[in-house]
């Protein structure tokens, strides 16, 4: 979640008109700043969760580790006021993601006692983590839906239409095995995919990754796998 709430959503009007004082209120809570290196852990998965983490500005990646070894990257996040273990914070369990940074990064140190105190005090600040879980939520559930229900071609092509309409709030990454595992996928099969959309003449190899040959083709594509 981010401090800025939504623009949309049922309680949106209260939200705007005390998005300063929940500024204010979350850093109320705040014991340090710390800086942190490409590659560092910010949060492990399957360790408890020591504070809340808010991340002004800069480029994180998060992913989960199944049991079998297999890893699922959610994608890269350029933040913005960006909250992290806010879940963790409600449900009072271990980490369930790992959030690395992608560069180094000032990050500010929110104290959970603190903030469990000041909820108390204040409860109306609930509605901005309420309703910021459940566009998290409703997010979550549609990226899992699509590459549970889908083909890794459809995937790949929606994720670029997708790209290029509307500013996502994850992007991909360059290297090979983890856009794979961004889909859930392996390599090997990931590369598959690629060459069938570009068989199709859909999508090419351009120097900033995958590209779009044809929009409307790429649409049609999508809309005969729906």
């Amino acid at each position: 979640m981010r401090i800025k709430p939504a623009p949309t959503g049922r309680f949106k009007s209260l939200l705007e008109q005390k998005s300063s004082a929940f500024r204010a209120f979350i850093y109320q809570c705040q014991v340090g700043t710390r800086y942190f290196n490409t590659g560092e852990a910010i949060l492990t998965q399957g360790e408890p969760l020591d504070h809340i983490y808010v991340v002004p500005a800069g480029r994180v990646s998060m992913s989960i580790l199944a049991a079998n070894g297999r890893r699922f990257q959610l994608g890269k996040a350029h933040c913005d006021d960006h909250i992290f273990g806010e879940m963790e914070f409600f449900t009072q369990t271990a980490c369930q993601w790992n959030v690395v940074a992608d560069e180094h990064m000032q990050i500010d140190i929110i104290c959970i006692k603190n903030l469990t105190e000041l909820l108390h005090q204040q409860p109306e600040m609930l509605f901005f983590f309420a309703s910021a879980l459940a566009d998290d939520y409703q997010d979550s559930l549609d990226i899992y839906t699509n590459r549970l229900l889908h083909p890794i071609c459809y995937n790949i092509a929606y994720d670029l239409l997708m790209q290029q309409r509307t500013t996502p709030a994850l992007n991909g990454f360059d290297k090979v095995n983890q856009e794979a595992e961004r889909f859930g996928t392996s390599g090997r099969v990931y590369r598959r995919a690629v060459k069938t959309l570009m068989d199709k003449n859909l999508v090419r190899k351009g120097e900033q990754g995958l590209e779009i040959v044809d929009e409307q083709a790429l649409k049609a594509f999508i809309d005969t796998h729906e």
